[in-house]
Formats: C-alpha cells, structure tokens, sequence
C-alpha cells in the first residue's frame, strides 16, 4: 500500500481518480520533469532522468490499478479465480503475489501477516483465498504474467 500511496501523491490524485485525469495529470508531470528541457544543468538532467521514469512507472501502475481497468478486465479476473488454482504464492510486506495454474500472476496490496498466515496454514488455501483474498484487497496483473506470454 506504501507504493499505491507514494504514486498517487506524486501525481496529487485521490482514490476515484478517473483514467483521464489521470493521463492529463502524467503528460503534464512528463513534460514539467522531462530531461530535455535540463539539457544545459548535468546535475538538474540526472535527477530529470530519475524522477521522469518514477513518473512513467507511476502511470502505468495506477493505470493498472484503476477502478476502469479493474472493471474491464473484471470477466478474465473472474475467470482465473474461479476456474484456475493456485500454483504459487509470495509474500513480502503486505504485497502477496499469487499464481495461478492457468498461467497468470495477480499481485494483492494491503494483504498483512495475519491473513497470509491464515491462508497458508489453511488446510483449503484456494477456498480461503476465494473468500479472504480475492474480492477483498486492490489487485493488478503482474508484469510477470505479461513477460511470460
């Protein structure tokens, strides 16, 4: 959630930000921070460089954290964790990443200890998954799976 938290206050958006707000708020960051316009300052184009592939990555995480691209891809979510089990899982912080046997990687933010703790000490982990993990917590695709395909 700290990385959720640290985008969106980069770009000054709250939680319903729409993708279009969101995509005027990223081209107007790119061009206040692009390294071109630092061209003539080495030490100001270095930290332009930086803070504009933060800007890039930022985009395309709360993209693809968006309440619309959430709902677009809703049928192909739904179908993984319905029709899929899970072959792996990783947890680090409060980020589990789940793997699915069809192939695709979810990651989940916000997931704490105690509820990692119950899900791999459960004799069902899929079934405790289905109604703990799944519709509760903000997901995404993982680049892996993209990678991966």
């Amino acid at each position: 959630m700290k990385r959720v938290n640290a985008y969106k206050k980069l770009f000054n958006v709250d939680q319903d930000t729409d993708l279009k707000k969101l995509k005027s708020t990223y081209r107007n960051l790119v061009k206040e921070w692009h390294p071109d316009k630092f061209q003539s300052d080495d030490e100001k184009f270095a930290e332009a460089e930086i803070k504009s592939r933060e800007i890039i990555d930022a985009y395309h995480f709360l993209v693809s954290v968006a309440p619309e691209t959430i709902e677009a891809n809703l049928e192909e979510y739904t179908s993984t964790t319905t029709q899929s089990g899970i072959a792996d899982y990783k947890h680090k912080g409060l980020l589990l990443e789940i793997s699915f046997t069809n192939g695709t990687t979810y990651e989940y933010f916000g997931v704490p200890r105690n509820v990692f703790n119950k899900f791999i000490n459960s004799d069902k982990q899929y079934r405790f998954a289905k109604r703990s993990i799944f519709n509760s917590y903000l997901y995404r695709k993982s680049k892996k799976d993209a990678i991966a395909a």
